[in-house]
């Protein structure tokens, strides 16, 4: 009876199952195709269900989304999303941009400068730390400190990646020692403040104080400043700390592992039982971090900042204010500086004036302005300081307890490079700083804190020495206190320096906590100017002075100042500001109703025109009659310097052009005396209506076998050598081919104006395209051929339509074989251009005379051959009807040269690339050159090019007694 029932069923089994078939194996090859691209491209995380989170919508409203994941050693590593996509914001920072930190998918940053590493899992791809946070090591290697390079023992097991590294890369056992134990003392968590006091006046709001629990909502959040998904670390005391540190008044957890911050206080009408807010805390499970969009929140201890909003007119009666400028100098900009000072001056004010400690020139030249200007000083504790370092800080606070200790009576000190101006006159800075007498005037970064600290690396440990800031690893920030910062350029008043300056500087006076503490973090911070007046305006009682302007306005061009121009010199990518030129007037103008009273950055050598523009614009036009207001002057060597060390190439060249200069003294008529070039005593860079106008070299002669020493000035230009021989592709649009050094991104320009190059030096070759009206790209290769005939480079370019101007830089081994070389522009396999520049031999070594022994070393190439990839094809595009052998004998021949024989050798050189235009005699030489039979030589003095002509805009006068000012005619 079983068995009869069944057997219908098995066929009616059977028969549904061939029926459906092929339904069940195509949904079958679905489900399969599904499950593998969800394998693939949706990683799983071990540690929350992606599934509970995806009805949890973060983009509330206002709300910054962000994901933070913190290590045990402090770092942070951040994700932010907008629109389910992920964004990495990496050059909008008024100062620098970011390094990897954390998963970033683009990054300025080399991979192995980061923290973590992007790896294929299986088609996921996760972020896997390099070192561990405890051990330092990773499962995919581990880095340890090569103790053989040291001439010390660590004082503990260094296994930070980054403090490695740049212990392995610093230059001095000093510093590598130094870099150690600071390594060691973050280790042991003694180098930092855990918490710092806040004395700014709190409002009645109470720190860690709870107000309940609250339903929040998907679509507008209650707390909309800041959010934070900290997965092992979340709870009410940590959300505390990071929504004060972020300046927020109230703190909320939710969802266990959320943070969220905001400035309003929620509504009662939101509030619910705290039987609601049940979801337990990771880092304790005692106790309770909100539940499902229901918050608990917490009061931060602070009340909500609001900046003061200036006044413009002082009450009647208020004194006028007097202002200490204090200038910190670096370069040779000299004649700029005493025209900043000119258009500033006034006897009610003061002026302090710290030059960078490896400068000489401009030292020296200001200390006969200290000697001529009453309220001029010149800092005698002078620091030298590197861009970004923790120098310029300590630098700044020194300056301005030095002010303090001046019996010198000012109300306001505000800093100032040579790259500043005014864009207001005296009296209307004066009328708006006694109307706000007592306030301090920063400008703060405008952007979410959190996000500020990334970007600016504050979370991060930076230690100078040997002239660099090293990148050691990441470090805590001192809960307690809210960060800030922006710019380093600020006005502030006496009360408040008195504050942050004596209490650092004077070992006497007791120590401020708060003061204390920031300057033993801002020790060791990348760019801590830019922060230490911020965060200590903020946290002081003398929160309620804060400004947030400056008062000036600034040239950012972000395309061409964030170009990771300061890499040399710090383990960050830096940005700058351009230079304002003329056709940035109308920036400049718009500041007129502003409250607006200097710009930057200002410099001659690049565009003087917007300076004059300016200043006529403030007080009025100079007389019709006075000369060379087109014209700037910059020394470029100075034979008294010491710091920084000459350039020997320079100083060979221009020894060169004596040379060549007094030669022709005897084609112009002066047979009537022996004269003999003697020493080098200035070289200046002359420039007239913003064009380089040739270099200026005065020196001295002697005259007739010693019995008379004379001076003379030659002013003398570089020849430019560019052929083009097709007109194809680039080469018909290009205008410019010139190899120099020193290129400057953000200016699109080379520095070294004479072009000077000696065996050392690192050729840049600059190029610059006509404007096309069809859009188009090269792709472009510049051979690079020596004074034998070798290929010693090949570099491959590929030139965009919209950069006009661009550079190339060659990796080529030193010492460069001297003589001529040239570079070949390729396109489609033909040469449509080449360059020739010059490597000069050199004559001096550290002043002295190049020996025999020496030559040969320095004069010969690097000693190794060039391995070129496809250099046989290459070289069919050579000049084939040279003989090279003969070029090779010829540079072993060169480089035997010495004394006279280098020098013949060198003015052989230099006379094809350089052209003596003319030559003047100083007015304390003008009767002994007389003598000289029929050689007249113009009168330097009387001339519109030497360094000795009039020049009236830099020319420091009497003081006028009805203004206080300088007058503008010396």
């Amino acid at each position: 009876m079983v068995r009869y029932n069944m057997a219908p069923n098995r066929n009616l089994d059977s028969r549904w199952v061939r029926r459906y078939r092929s339904f069940f194996i195509v949904g079958s090859v679905i489900l399969g195709i599904q499950v593998f691209l969800a394998y693939r491209f949706f990683p799983i995380d071990a540690e929350e269900d992606e599934s509970s989170q995806e009805h949890r919508d973060l983009s509330g409203k206002g709300l910054n989304v962000e994901v933070v994941n913190e290590d045990l050693n402090g770092g942070v590593s951040s994700r932010r999303f907008r629109d389910n996509y992920l964004v990495v914001d990496d050059e909008d920072s008024p100062s620098n941009s970011n390094p990897a930190n954390g998963l970033y998918i683009r990054n300025k940053v080399p991979p192995d400068k980061s923290d973590t590493i992007l790896r294929n899992n299986g088609g996921a791809i996760e972020t896997v730390p390099k070192f561990n946070s405890k051990d330092g090591t990773s499962g995919l290697n581990r880095t340890s400190l090569r103790l053989e390079e040291l001439d010390f023992v660590p004082v503990c097991d260094i296994i930070a990646k980054e403090a490695i590294s740049a212990i392995h890369r610093a230059k001095t056992q000093l510093c590598k020692q130094k870099l150690s134990n600071i390594t060691c003392l973050i280790q042991q968590r003694q180098l930092y403040p855990h918490h710092l006091p806040n004395s700014c006046p709190s409002a009645g709001f109470t720190a860690g104080k709870s107000l309940g629990c609250y339903q929040d909502e998907k679509t507008f959040r209650l707390l909309s400043g800041y959010y934070a998904n900290l997965k092992t670390t979340n709870s009410p005391k940590h959300c505390i700390n990071m929504c004060l540190q972020s300046g927020f008044p109230y703190a909320g957890v939710q969802y266990s592992t959320e943070c969220f911050c905001g400035n309003e206080e929620p509504p009662s009408a939101s509030r619910r039982p705290d039987s609601s807010c049940n979801m337990k805390c990771p880092t304790d499970p005692r106790e309770a971090c909100g539940g499902y969009f229901t918050i608990n929140v917490y009061e931060t201890g602070i009340a909500k900042f609001t900046p003061q909003v200036p006044r413009e007119v002082a009450e009647s009666g208020e004194s006028p204010v007097r202002i200490a400028f204090l200038l910190t100098l670096n370069g040779r900009a000299l004649r700029q500086v005493r025209r900043l000072i000119k258009v500033l001056f006034h006897r009610d004010h003061f002026f302090y004036i710290h030059v960078d400690a490896r400068q000489d020139y401009l030292y020296r030249e200001l200390l006969v302005l200290e000697r001529s200007l009453p309220n001029v000083r010149l800092a005698r504790h002078r620091y030298a300081t590197i861009w970004g370092g923790a120098s310029l800080l300590q630098m700044l606070l020194s300056s301005m307890n030095e002010l303090l200790e001046l019996d010198w009576e000012w109300d306001f000190v505000i800093n100032l490079s040579e790259s500043d101006f005014p864009v207001k006159t005296n009296n209307q800075l004066v009328d708006f700083l006694t109307a706000n007498k007592g306030r301090n005037f920063v400008k703060s970064h405008g952007r979410e804190v959190q996000r500020f600290i990334q970007k600016q690396g504050l979370d991060k440990t930076f230690v100078e020495c040997d002239t660099h800031m090293w990148r050691t690893g990441d470090r805590h920030l001192p809960w307690g206190i809210q960060l800030d910062g922006g710019s380093d350029w600020v006005a502030l008043s006496r009360p408040f320096v008195v504050y942050v300056a004596t209490a650092v500087q004077d070992a006497l006076v007791q120590k401020d906590p708060l003061v204390e503490g920031l300057n033993t973090v801002f020790k060791h911070t990348l760019l801590p100017a830019e922060s230490f007046f911020h965060t200590a305006l903020r946290n002081s009682h003398f929160c309620d002075t804060y400004v947030d302007n400056n008062l000036r306005v600034t040239n950012w061009k972000r395309r061409l100042g964030c170009k990771c121009q300061y890499k040399h010199v710090v383990d960050w990518c830096g940005c700058s500001p351009n230079d304002f030129k003329s056709e940035d007037w109308p920036r400049l103008e718009g500041t007129e109703n502003r409250q607006l009273f200097f710009a930057r950055k200002f410099e001659p050598s690049i565009n003087q025109g917007i300076i004059d523009q300016v200043e006529e614009w403030l007080y009025g036009p100079y007389p019709s009659t006075t000369a060379n207001l087109q014209s700037y002057w910059q020394s470029v060597y100075h034979y008294a310097d010491l710091s920084p060390p000459p350039d020997d190439s320079l100083v060979t060249l221009a020894t060169s052009l004596t040379r060549i200069s007094t030669k022709s003294f005897v084609l112009k008529g002066g047979n009537g005396c022996l004269i003999h070039p003697g020493n080098v005593l200035e070289v200046t860079s002359y420039h007239n209506n913003d064009n380089y106008k040739g270099t200026l070299v005065l020196y001295e002669a002697v005259l007739n076998g010693g019995t008379e020493t004379v001076s003379f000035e030659t002013r003398v230009m570089p020849q430019h050598y560019m052929t083009i021989l097709k007109d194809t592709g680039p080469g018909g649009r290009l205008k410019s081919l010139l190899v120099s050094s020193d290129y400057d991104q953000k200016e699109q320009l080379s520095r070294n104006f004479l072009r000077n190059l000696g065996p050392f030096s690192e050729p840049i070759l600059v190029y610059q395209l006509g404007a096309n009206p069809q859009p188009s790209t090269y792709n472009v290769t510049f051979l690079w051929v020596d004074p034998a005939g070798q290929l010693v480079e090949v570099s491959e370019v590929h030139m965009e339509d919209g950069q006009v101007t661009n550079y190339v830089k060659p990796l080529l081994r030193e010492p460069l074989l001297p003589g001529v070389w040239t570079v070949k522009m390729v396109y489609e396999a033909a040469v449509v251009a080449f360059s020739q520049f010059l490597v000069t031999p050199l004559q001096f070594v550290s002043g002295a005379n190049v020996s025999q022994q020496q030559a040969g070393f320095l004069h010969s190439g690097p000693g190794q051959p060039y391995p070129i990839h496809d250099a046989t094809d290459w070289n069919k595009l050579l000049d084939n009807t040279v003989d090279r052998s003969a070029l090779q004998r010829k540079a072993l021949v060169n480089a035997r040269r010495f004394g006279l024989d280098l020098k013949d050798w060198i003015d052989s050189l230099n006379l094809k690339f350089y052209k003596v235009l003319n030559t003047c005699v100083t007015s304390s030489s003008v009767h002994a050159v007389s003598k000289c039979g029929k050689l007249h030589l113009e009168l330097c003095e009387n001339t519109t090019w030497s360094s000795l002509a009039p020049d009236p805009k830099s020319q420091i006068g009497l003081i006028n007694l009805t203004t206080g000012r300088l007058n503008r005619q010396a």
